[in-house]
């Protein structure tokens, strides 16, 4: 893949001012982080079709990926980035695939829970279920990971305010968001980078067998895809045709021990409280289905990986995202 988009990805269109901006400094060659990889992880990303983590590595997030851009571009759904791919992909070819930007205060604000307690009872009693540290926080933000931030970075870089900092591309395009949404969900979305310029989903589709979530147009054409983790083998997906009733945001966490197969002996129940590492993340889309939703994780790194309690997981930024392309009544069709 590498020799391939050195060779076609060298000018042309940008996705966005941001992309098109060098960045202050061009950061260290690590064979942890592959530039060339991160540049096609970054331009689906803003497409919609979510890669998942942004760590210039690739796996089965990538192959979804690039199959959903494949199949919305009418192209050999291989999930390779082959001779088709790359030619379409070059209309971006502009995108770079890091940006450098000084640290603000807001972004090194916590508040910040470390260590976070496992015990449901113990985290019912904090304010929030915050990020465990400033790292945590800037990773999500930049929808990567700590690790990925560290590899673009001279180990002697100091998170304090004003210090510049590589991090993988996920600057949107546009911040004017609705202003018909609160305040606090507004401010989530501009910190996860969450683009305001988003399609609109007549009906989604998440199917068990590709392991993705598919947001879907009147004419039933692919505009955007998610990698998600969905049902195991002690909570099956609820298969079926339901709809999204509404969204949380920000939502504090029922936790019924009735309702989970693995909750511990004399759990009680509990109210947690609202948090990005919370077990549902920044974003709660209530389906018609009683007890499912579709919501964010406190994992991104393990989507697609892991297993959930029937529910539909998502990176938190995967998440918001979503939130901003459906509405109440959207259906949302669940098949093997």
């Amino acid at each position: 893949m590498k020799a391939i988009l050195a060779a076609v990805l060298v000018s042309g269109a940008a996705i966005s001012a941001a992309a098109q901006t060098p960045p202050a400094q061009a950061p260290a060659p690590n064979p942890a982080v592959d530039l060339d990889i991160l540049r096609v992880q970054v331009i689906l990303d803003h497409l919609g079709f979510g890669p998942g983590v942004l760590d210039g590595r690739g796996g089965i997030a990538l192959v979804n990926a690039l199959k959903g851009f494949q199949e919305s571009r009418g192209l050999p759904v291989t999930g390779k980035t082959d001779a088709a791919t790359v030619q379409a992909l070059s209309a971006y070819r502009n995108a770079r695939p890091t940006v450098t930007l000084p640290l603000s205060r807001a972004a090194l604000t916590g508040p910040f829970i470390d260590p976070l307690p496992k015990d449901y009872a113990v985290q019912a009693k904090l304010p929030t279920i915050g990020y465990r540290s400033p790292m945590e926080k800037l990773a999500e933000m930049f929808h990567t990971t700590p690790a990925v931030i560290m590899a673009l970075n001279s180990p002697q870089t100091m998170l304090t305010v004003g210090t510049k900092v590589v991090f993988p591309n996920a600057l949107p395009s546009s911040r004017q968001y609705d202003p018909k949404l609160t305040d606090e969900w507004r401010a989530t979305l501009n910190m996860l980078n969450v683009d305001a310029n988003q399609p609109q989903a007549d009906h989604i589709v998440v199917d068990k067998s590709d392991g993705v979530l598919r947001v879907m147009d009147k004419d039933d054409k692919l505009i955007a895809q998610f990698t998600a983790t969905m049902g195991s083998e002690h909570d099956p997906l609820p298969l079926g045709n339901w709809t999204i009733k509404g969204a949380d945001y920000n939502p504090k966490f029922h936790y019924n021990p009735a309702l989970f197969w693995d909750a511990k002996k004399g759990d009680d129940k509990e109210l947690l409280p609202p948090g990005p590492n919370g077990p549902v993340g920044v974003v709660w889309l209530d389906l018609s289905k009683d007890h499912y939703g579709i919501h964010g994780t406190p994992n991104p790194e393990t989507i697609g990986r892991a297993e959930s309690h029937g529910c539909i997981r998502l990176t938190n930024w995967d998440g918001a995202r979503l939130s901003v392309m459906v509405k109440p009544g959207t259906k949302a069709v669940f098949r093997a």
